[in-house]
């Protein structure tokens, strides 16, 4: 194993359990989390030499958030090419905690908003450090991210809360 095999293998040994979770973040599929995990480790390796001079998660953090933002945009343009007959829609569980509910509400958002609301509240990062890994401007991130959060007090309503916080309690 050469010394930049293993330096690499190194920054996936420290780093995958967090990548994950940005990944899962980002899409909320678990399948597709390890997949876009995978891709953007991949596209990281081709560019080792380059990559690792500088912080190697940026950059990683940045691959996953843009593929995963072209894959909802594919996923959207297929679901308007109509079909013959309607998908099943699954049943929702009475019984539903906080974290679906969250989750739910943030699979909803725009694929950008989503990223956003990800990088900032998720993984703590400052409006420039997700502005760097989304490769947009801060003013941006901070748009997007009020967009988002609106959206979300919208989606998780007083309603909601209180239904969410009484399933807690039983």
């Amino acid at each position: 194993m050469s010394g930049e095999e293993h330096s690499f293998g190194e920054f996936v040994a420290a780093r995958a359990t967090s990548l994950l979770r940005v990944a899962y973040l980002a899409c909320g599929n678990e399948a597709e989390a390890e997949d876009l995990l995978q891709t953007a480790l991949e596209r990281t390796y081709k560019n080792w030499d380059r990559v690792r001079a500088d912080s190697p998660e940026p950059y990683v953090r940045r691959v996953i958030v843009n593929t995963a933002i072209s894959r909802a945009r594919r996923r959207k343009i297929l679901s308007i090419i109509p079909t013959r007959v309607l998908p099943e829609t699954p049943a929702r569980s009475a019984d539903v905690d906080l974290r679906h509910v969250l989750m739910d509400a943030l699979r909803d958002l725009p694929p950008r908003q989503r990223a956003v609301v990800v990088l900032r509240y998720w993984e703590d990062l400052s409006e420039a450090q997700a502005a760097e890994v989304l490769g947009c401007s801060v003013g941006t991130v901070k748009s997007q991210a009020s967009k988002a959060l609106a959206k979300l007090r919208t989606a998780l309503g007083e309603e909601s809360m209180e239904g969410v916080i009484g399933n807690a309690r039983a």
